[in-house]
């Protein structure tokens, strides 16, 4: 970062400080950000959209800060350890975490005891969108909608891959048993790729993922029967919603997100700034390239519209948890 950029940099964190009321060593803490390097842990392994959008969104945030921004994948345990890594961390704007919207959500409810309190220990920053996910099955199958399959699957064993235990597919399957009388078994894997190559070998008969990570195995023998969320996917027009084939429940109407959270006591300013950052970076060309390989017609918001979303939405998620009954301890 040259001189005339690093004052102009000091100036916008002393109107936002005077703002919001921050002195003293809060202060002084803002102040010197970035003075060296800035870690994202993702919770989950390479090659999936949560470590899509941290390292092209990391690389842009390098780029604009000047100092290095670090990704470091700290798959398990449903991304409890990713999540209390970054949890226990110190609270200065050094270190962030990005996991699917379920693991920052609802794993409040689905377990009895975890290693930090999300609500206190954590805070969000922003929400890059997930898009619709797509419900696929191997070609073999003789289902070309959701009803048919879960006729299909009453009268055959089916196993239904998930990328992380109390996950969305996780709970699609947990409510499908209940409503439609299936007997659906959930198999976690620590991300998609090797959840997709299992629903292609036939070793599961359905999964529930990102356009992209399913786009890799549609060539070989994976089909779309459904979509989630109140859109159809920009790269499956065909395919209809799950709501437009009669499903009715507040889950398959829902769109998930991959929320980047900071330690709690990170600087308003520090928060505020990763979060306008995220929103200059959707409208770059190479963030309209990765929604465009992924499907993902939606954008990040900053952070009062994020806070906002988020007392609005996560209610609605942890509800949904609480009705299925899930409990993964």
């Amino acid at each position: 970062m040259n001189t005339r950029s690093l004052r102009r940099h000091l100036i916008q964190l002393s109107l936002l400080a005077l703002a919001l009321g921050l002195t003293g060593p809060v202060w002084a803490q803002a102040a010197k950000w970035p003075s060296k390097p800035i870690k994202i842990v993702v919770a989950f392994p390479p090659g999936g959209l949560t470590d899509a959008y941290a390292r092209n969104y990391g690389e842009y945030l390098s780029g604009k800060l000047g100092v290095p921004v670090v990704i470091e994948n700290k798959p398990g345990a449903g991304a409890i350890i990713g999540i209390d890594a970054v949890a226990k961390s110190p609270a200065d704007g050094y270190t962030f975490v990005m996991s699917t919207s379920g693991t920052f959500w609802q794993n409040r409810v689905l377990y009895s005891k975890l290693p930090y309190n999300l609500d206190k220990d954590l805070t969000p920053v922003t929400v890059f969108p997930s898009g619709p996910l797509v419900v696929g099955i191997p070609d073999k199958i003789p289902a070309k909608n959701m009803a048919e399959f879960v006729a299909w699957a009453k009268k055959n064993p089916t196993s239904m891959g998930t990328y992380a235990p109390g996950s969305y597919p996780h709970m699609l399957a947990d409510q499908t048993n209940r409503q439609q009388g299936t007997s659906i078994q959930s198999v976690h894997y620590r991300g998609e790729a090797p959840m997709w190559l299992d629903v292609a070998s036939g070793q599961l008969q359905v999964a529930v993922g990102s356009y992209q990570a399913f786009n890799t195995m549609s060539t070989r023998g994976v089909r779309a029967i459904g979509v989630t969320g109140s859109y159809r996917s920009p790269k499956l027009p065909d395919v209809p919603t799950l709501t437009e084939q009669g499903n009715t429940e507040k889950l398959v109407t829902l769109e998930g997100g991959l929320p980047l959270v900071a330690p709690a006591g990170t600087p308003e300013v520090i928060l505020k700034r990763m979060a306008d950052e995220a929103v200059a970076w959707s409208n770059t060309e190479r963030a309209a390239k990765l929604r465009e390989t992924f499907a993902i017609p939606n954008k990040p918001k900053n952070l009062a519209d994020t806070r906002k979303d988020w007392e609005g939405e996560v209610p609605v998620w942890i509800k949904l948890a609480v009705d299925l009954g899930i409990k993964l301890d």
